[in-house]
């Protein structure tokens, strides 16, 4: 027993001294920036620094904003943070709905050109320099790009519908490796795109529907957070006790940080919900 202890005594005292030496390249996890995907949707092609400027810039003239008028400087500051984010993200939305329109044209001249007895990378060639989207050829672009390099173009499909944030467009991509995988025949290739194009124009149909038939209830919640503000003001000039307790520190520190939070909790669920639909 005591030699055994002997022995793993120094066994760790030879690790220990023999530890600045050792060179062992340990995983180190990347924390993916949370509007990354939006900023590429939305067109954004600068460094990611130079959006978080932008950022602290919004952040920071919110809150001086706040501070000359009389309320908590974290208010300005989170809106002032959030309010990029937002908006980027209402850009990204118009940006992946016009993509999925432009895709479905995309694979309706794919499909023409198959039916002429073009092959399937050739068709989808012709077809992404005949569509002015780059949001909507940017995965297919990707895959001939790497089948030109060697790649399986039923791999090169895959891999752009894994790098693809559209769900819908990730369907198509694998759909169209998967008849690329299984060596169909040009015209039954063919009939495989078609199918797919089908059912990206019925997608957006049902989408433009559920959009026309929720947009005067969309329109009616921005409407009443126009309104309420400007409600708050009248009263405050008419009525003297309500301006005295909005400038008070419990209006100041309460009342209206509480009213512009869920002001912007309404605008975000109220599209929330659209976007789950559609999504």
């Amino acid at each position: 027993m005591t030699l055994a202890g002997a022995l793993a005594l120094a066994l760790a005292v030879t690790a220990l001294g023999l530890a600045p030496f050792a060179r062992i390249a340990l995983p180190r996890p990347r924390a993916a920036h949370p509007d990354a995907g939006a900023l590429g949707e939305a067109g954004w092609s600068r460094p990611l620094w130079q959006w978080e400027g932008v950022r602290a810039a919004s952040a920071a003239a919110l809150a001086a904003l706040s501070v000359a008028v009389g309320v908590l400087p974290i208010v300005g500051l989170a809106v002032g943070a959030a309010l990029p984010s937002f908006a980027t993200r209402l850009r990204a939305d118009d940006a992946r709905r016009s993509a999925r329109r432009a895709r479905a044209r995309l694979l309706r001249a794919t499909e023409g050109a198959m039916r002429s007895g073009t092959a399937l990378p050739e068709a989808l060639r012709r077809a992404c320099d005949g569509i002015d989207d780059a949001l909507a050829r940017r995965p297919f672009a990707a895959a001939l790009r790497a089948f030109d390099l060697g790649g399986a173009l039923d791999a090169s499909l895959r891999d752009a519908a894994r790098g693809d944030r559209d769900a819908r467009a990730r369907a198509a991509l694998e759909t169209v490796a998967l008849g690329v995988a299984a060596r169909l025949s040009t015209d039954r290739a063919a009939q495989l795109v078609a199918a797919v194009a089908d059912r990206l124009a019925f997608d957006e149909r049902l989408d433009e529907e559920v959009r026309s038939r929720t947009g005067g209830l969309r329109f009616q919640v921005l409407l009443l957070a126009a309104i309420v503000p400007c409600l708050a003001a009248y009263l405050s000039l008419t009525v003297p006790t309500l301006a005295l307790t909005l400038g008070s520190p419990l209006g100041r520190t309460v009342l209206i940080p509480a009213a512009v939070v869920l002001e912007l909790a309404g605008i975000v669920l109220s599209r929330r919900a659209v976007a789950d639909v559609v999504r």
